[in-house]
């Protein structure tokens, strides 16, 4: 955990006390904290953990042993898009 001190404007002050009882939290720093969790991937993705990226990489193995190295022309592409 990391501490900090912030200094916020009026508005910021309200929207913080806002999402403080909308969700039922005990202060600002849960507040913020739940703000981030909501709004933060607009802005930095968050880190993949290890199941996932090795979930992907399952699924990647599967696709290659079974199509190989397939390529589609432009015109497949698009034909396949516009089918979905």
């Amino acid at each position: 955990m990391v501490l900090a001190r912030v200094n916020l404007n009026e508005y910021s002050n309200r929207v913080m006390n806002v999402i403080r009882a909308k969700f039922v939290l005990k202060d600002k720093s849960e507040a913020l904290n739940k703000f981030v969790e909501l709004y933060g991937d607009d802005v930095v993705e968050k880190e993949a953990n290890d199941q996932y990226i090795k979930k992907l990489l399952d699924i990647e193995e599967r696709h290659i042993k079974k199509y190989g190295n397939r390529k589609m022309t432009l015109q497949q592409l698009d034909k396949f898009c516009e089918a979905k």
